[in-house]
């Protein structure tokens, strides 16, 4: 074999090499970003996610994870929620029952880690010759964060027992966030009326002008989870430490402000450019509850399927959560 081959063979053996320490290389990197202790958490706006609030003062994920880095996003709503899970850039998110089970029946691939809180939410109105649902025209306008938000469903439920058909007012329906819908109601502007949670809810009640319609306690029938926190199968099956954080440190939050009010109210005060006193009175509110436990997937579940909003209802309520999460119907 002459010279020149040798050298050439040399040079391939030594190519091939590089190649196959550069593709090792690459792949120990993914593996370790796979598994790096990072989470991108997505919340929304108002009271009922005070515990995440504690979360961030208090540092517990720090507490529970020691080196973990923590990026917050605040999003509008949940379809925002769900598209950032979708494209990986959040990896826990959180928001009410119907808009997560419109996912999980799209074939997102979440399920529900803890419930966070049970809170009052009602449908408030400055007209005052509306009364009940009956009373609303074609020309008048309902603020809800987006349609099949919990709001919605539960207008809905609402009004398929008032009114014999549950998508009877879905053409009436306006996307605003909690606080932009709270100052178009205000406002007297653009809306009739706003389907809303704590503290908007209150500070729009405060107004003489205003009266609520419906609570969401009517609509629903009983109580159920507000708020529950969500994440996606990668976080969950791929850093289990990190997600085992991500639960513990909701828990810790909760328990917080249940043993601490006056502690947790101080805190948030400051976030919701509210007095100590006002955020007392809300967190210690009689429907206002804390809690990890989930309540209402059943329930929400066959209406939303049986009336159209998703496709197939959950057979089980274990279908859509994580293990050691507790439930109740």
């Amino acid at each position: 074999m002459s010279k020149e081959y040798k050298k050439l063979g040399t040079f391939i053996l030594a190519i091939t090499l590089l190649v196959t320490l550069s593709i090792a290389g690459c792949s120990n990197q993914a593996a370790q970003q796979t598994t790096a202790k990072k989470i991108s958490i997505a919340e929304q706006y108002g009271l009922a996610y005070a515990p995440l609030q504690i979360i961030k003062e208090n540092k517990l994920l720090d507490k529970n994870l020691p080196g973990i880095q923590v990026e917050w996003q605040q999003l509008n709503n949940t379809a925002e929620i769900r598209e950032a899970m979708l494209a990986n850039r959040v990896d826990a998110g959180f928001m009410a029952i119907p808009p997560f089970l419109i996912g999980w029946d799209k074939g997102m691939e979440w399920k529900i880690a803890s419930g966070l809180s049970s809170s009052p939410v009602g449908l408030v109105t400055h007209k005052q010759n509306v009364k009940s649902l009956k009373d609303f025209t074609s020309s008048d306008r309902i603020a809800v964060p987006q349609p099949g938000s919990v709001q919605h469903i539960l207008l809905a439920m609402a009004a398929e027992r008032e009114l014999a058909d549950p998508k009877k007012l879905d053409n009436l329906l306006v996307t605003m966030n909690h606080p932009d819908g709270m100052n178009a109601l205000l406002a007297k502007k653009d809306i009739s009326a706003h389907f809303t949670a704590m503290p908007y809810l209150f500070k729009e009640l405060e107004n003489k002008d205003m009266h609520q319609i419906i609570s969401g306690r009517e609509a629903f029938g009983s109580d159920f989870s507000f708020i529950v926190g969500v994440t996606t199968k990668r976080l969950h099956d791929n850093n289990p430490e990190v997600y085992q954080a991500f639960v513990a440190s909701i828990k810790e939050a909760v328990d917080f402000i249940k043993n601490n009010p006056e502690k947790s109210a101080e805190i948030l005060a400051k976030d919701y450019k509210m007095s100590k006193e006002e955020v007392l009175k809300y967190l210690t509110w009689g429907q206002t509850e804390y809690t990890t436990t989930v309540k209402g997937i059943s329930k929400f579940s066959s209406f939303m399927a049986k009336t159209g909003y998703i496709s197939k209802p959950v057979n089980q309520a274990k279908d859509v959560l994580w293990e050691d999460v507790k439930y109740e119907e």
